[in-house]
């Protein structure tokens, strides 16, 4: 057992280029310290421990989900992740048979052929850089098959969560990425309202249709919630997806027994995405806000608070796991079948009503893209030997996943 040193260390500061470099340094730091840490400049309060961000999630009293409406709301409008009470439930319910069950399970097929198609065109490069090309990508062409929109629109779509992404993230209120927000603002209602539109009048069997059609209690989905809810499919769908595969290829290359393990087992790709999401989960950081004065770790946050659950602090947090710090695919203190609903033990998905309603899908996009990696590479590796490093605050991933191997003869 590790013993906490006396001496304290300097509250951390979370928009510091150290802290940027490596976070699991300072989420000690906070989780031994300064379990609620406030952070002067944006006023946010950062929460790291396992049992207090647990608590966050799944509390309905005293915790809410209004900081969207600043976070997202200006650029997408309102979505299911920023409503509570009745207008959730009914929203949750018209989105869940788009995003599991029988929908779900027509799509995976063409999400394996997705997959091929794209790992064909470097499948005997020998060298290429797997972030930028394939994870950046493979999730929005799962989601624009989804949609059914042009392929060649990719690039838009990747340009719009990339403003979504910063403009959620923006604690020092940067000018610059406000206005590249404000833009998405502008042009994504533009190009999205007349095809739900029209697919309204003309349903087909894709994802905008089905939603245009989607009934529970005579409640439709209006366009405006439509546009919003693919808004935000783009970013929970997107980024996290993204970062989740590239994240597990590049722990499994870091350790080469697993890696092998998963190869030979295909079925153990699960398990390395969820020991992925609890040893570096995609979203960081998720934010809530106090709806009453709120005592954590012994800190009164005042009402009207953000408050930022650290998930990559909580799922490394010792009072919970055992041996944290490594990554251990088969590490015993993870329930891998509840790992992809709301009683999960790690979190990355957030807990509770709020869990992830995507992540199945999620899961299998990362399971498809990991094996079929892994089998087009049988002796995949760093390329130069050099380790990718991560970036990124509310979101963290490889920048780059530059790999070599032997093409197959």
């Amino acid at each position: 057992m590790t013993t906490t040193p006396t001496t304290v260390p300097e509250k951390p500061d979370v928009l510091s280029a150290e802290f940027a470099r490596d976070p699991h340094t300072y989420y000690k730091i906070m989780r031994d310290f300064y379990p609620v840490l406030h952070h002067e400049v944006s006023g946010y309060y950062f929460v790291s421990r396992y049992e207090d961000v647990a608590r966050i999630y799944k509390d309905s009293v005293g915790f809410s989900n209004e900081n969207y409406a600043f976070q997202m709301e200006p650029v997408i409008g309102k979505t299911v992740i920023q409503m509570g009470g009745r207008e959730h439930a009914i929203n949750r319910q018209l989105i869940t048979p788009a995003l599991r069950g029988n929908y779900l399970e027509e799509l995976l097929p063409q999400v394996d052929e997705l997959a091929t198609e794209m790992i064909d065109k470097f499948r005997t490069a020998g060298r290429v850089d797997l972030a930028e090309d394939f994870t950046k990508w493979f999730p929005i062409n799962v989601i624009v098959k989804m949609l059914d929109l042009p392929r060649e629109d990719l690039p838009k779509f990747h340009e719009w969560y990339s403003s979504l992404m910063a403009f959620l993230a923006n604690l020092t209120n940067d000018p610059e990425i406000h206005a590249w927000g404000m833009r998405t603002q502008q042009e994504y209602p533009a190009y999205i309202l007349p095809i739900i539109a029209e697919r309204r009048r003309n349903p087909g069997t894709d994802l905008i249709s089905r939603l245009t059609q989607a009934e529970i209690n005579d409640e439709q989905f209006s366009d405006e919630q439509i546009k919003a809810l693919i808004g935000l499919l783009l970013i929970a769908g997107g980024e996290t997806t993204d970062k989740s595969i590239a994240s597990t290829l590049k722990y499994l290359i870091m350790h080469p027994e697993q890696l092998e393990a998963v190869r030979q087992d295909p079925s153990l790709a699960t398990r390395a995405l969820v020991e992925t999401l609890r040893y570096h989960p995609p979203v960081q950081i998720i934010l809530r806000t106090t709806t009453d004065d709120v005592e954590v770790a012994g800190t009164v946050i005042p009402v009207g608070s953000v408050v930022g659950c650290v998930n990559g602090a909580a799922n490394r947090d010792e009072r919970r796991f055992d041996d944290p710090d490594t990554y251990n695919i088969f590490r015993t203190d993870i329930n891998i079948r509840q790992a992809f609903a709301g009683s999960a033990d790690h979190i990355a998905f957030a807990l509770g009503r709020h869990f992830c309603v995507g992540s199945l899908l999620a899961k299998r996009e990362a399971e498809t893209a990991i094996n079929q990696i892994l089998a087009a590479m049988p002796d995949i590796r760093f390329a130069d030997g050099i380790e990718p490093t991560d970036a990124g605050l509310f979101t963290r991933g490889p920048e780059s996943l530059i790999v070599e191997f032997t093409p197959a003869s």
